[in-house]
């Protein structure tokens, strides 16, 4: 590109100042429309109305509006420039105020960190027109609340809503949107630990909580996707009515882990899409003590079960124990082994090497393994990390005695199984009494070491 030398241009305004033509002026409302609602937030809409006077004022005719880094935004008179380098709760009162006067049908209010200081309560205003409304704060300790919805106060119109960093009453604010089909809640705390859903027409529901919840109650009669992250005591009661759910993702951490024997369940992950489900339960072998079993212990599995899966995976850090009285008795549960079609068993071994279990550990008792229950629709299995120790192939026997539809069994050996040929040599040895099943046998590499008609190699 050839640069020539000059005089500089004057802008248009300096034109029509100087009788020149003021075609930034001359432009359509509709087509000014277009150009603001193209910057990044209605700051520098506002702003544009240096160009012209007939820019002055079209940024509030725009349908969705953006509040970013709100002490440098210049909106009069809706809102003055903040003299304090962080926002409180006043400020922020008044802003969603200033918006509301707008009457926006899409507002987005967004504060990157360190210029806000908010832990007061904030009253929220009516938006006649607003069909999403997403404030977005980047907070973690000190939080807005919305206790309280003021009286007269609806929201028409609201059909999504995302808050995050926020401390609510969500409950009281959803009867305030009849309308409401999207809600998004991240980084939000709950009062008194409670996540209590009530909306008739929501069809989508994402939480990620802040701090332990002690009550989940979700009532929504045509909601489809649910995404759940939080933390849960061993007491939290969980109680999910929405029979029309496709889409799945529940995922709980559980302070003050639940117990079988040795083994603490510390999350629980289930996954369902279009009734295509995996349920995924994470434990570690912890110490001998011996609590929780029985009912309580199902009770607590059990409950995370919300949706359909056909898939059970199991992810156990063993720490050199027995694993089988474990694995014996989730697959004892009638509402797993009534659904599950595909098992995986995911054993990780002890952080510190050398660690075994020791001589008479009551984590080895005996009457498991004479258990027998009916797997009807087990179909495949799956081992990562199988070592071949004799307290495995016995749970390997169980399992292909009590599952008569098996078809499939896959066997990722570690590496001190494959470096043994006597171990590898016992697991081809139980599966020639199951003809029906195919068993295929991995090395830790990954390579295929054979399967059950190929010889050993």
């Amino acid at each position: 590109m050839e640069l020539r030398s000059g005089p500089r241009r004057r802008s248009p305004r300096l034109l029509a100042l100087g009788g020149g033509p003021d075609l930034i002026s001359a432009l359509p409302d509709d087509l000014i429309l277009l150009v603001l609602a193209r910057l990044p937030c209605v700051g520098a809409a506002a702003r544009t109305g240096v160009l012209s006077r007939r820019w002055r004022g079209l940024w509030a005719r725009l349908c969705c509006i953006v509040f970013r880094n709100v002490p440098f935004l210049s909106l009069e008179p809706a809102l003055a420039r903040f003299s304090q380098p962080l926002v409180d709760s006043a400020s922020l009162s008044s802003l969603l105020r200033a918006a509301a006067r707008l009457d926006p049908e899409k507002l987005v209010l967004v504060f990157p960190p360190g210029i806000l200081d908010c832990s007061s309560v904030v009253d929220l205003p009516c938006f006649h027109r607003a069909t999403c409304i997403v404030m977005k704060l980047d907070l973690y300790e000190k939080r807005p609340t919305i206790r309280r919805v003021p009286a007269g106060v609806e929201f028409p119109a609201l059909e999504t809503l995302f808050l995050s960093s926020w401390t609510t009453g969500i409950n009281t604010l959803l009867s305030h949107c009849p309308r409401l089909r999207r809600l998004a809640l991240t980084n939000v705390c709950f009062d008194e630990g409670d996540l209590r859903i009530n909306s008739p027409l929501l069809q989508e529901l994402v939480v990620a909580g802040a701090g332990v919840i002690y009550h989940v109650n979700i009532v929504a009669p045509v909601l489809k996707h649910l995404d759940i992250l939080i933390h849960l005591d061993l007491e939290t009661s969980i109680s999910v009515l929405a029979p029309m759910m496709e889409n799945v993702y529940w995922h709980c951490f559980i302070s003050n882990y639940t117990k079988f024997g040795f083994w603490e369940v510390g999350e629980v992950t289930l996954k369902s899409v279009e009734r295509q489900g995996v349920l995924k339960i994470h434990a570690d072998a912890g110490l001998p003590t011996f609590f929780e079993e029985g009912e309580k212990f199902m009770h607590e599995i059990e409950r995370h079960m919300i949706a359909d899966f056909s898939i059970l995976e199991l992810h156990l850090t063993t720490e050199g124990h027995v694993f089988g009285a474990f694995v014996c008795h989730l697959l004892g549960m009638n509402r797993i082994r009534c659904a599950m079609q595909r098992l995986k068993v995911d054993l990780q071994r002890p952080t510190v090497k050398g660690k075994v279990c020791p001589p008479n550990c009551p984590c080895d008792s005996p009457d498991w393994k004479s258990q027998t229950f009916s797997l009807t629709y087990l179909e495949e299995v799956e081992f990562d990390g199988f070592e071949g120790e004799d307290h495995e192939l016995d749970l390997l026997k169980l399992i292909l005695r009590c599952a008569p539809m098996l078809k499939r069994m896959i066997m990722k050996l570690s590496k001190e199984a494959w470096i043994g040929y006597g171990r590898c040599t016992k697991i081809y040895d139980i599966f020639k009494a199951y003809t029906s099943v195919e068993c295929y046998i991995y090395l830790s590499t990954g390579l295929m070491h054979g399967s059950r008609n190929c010889p050993l190699t």
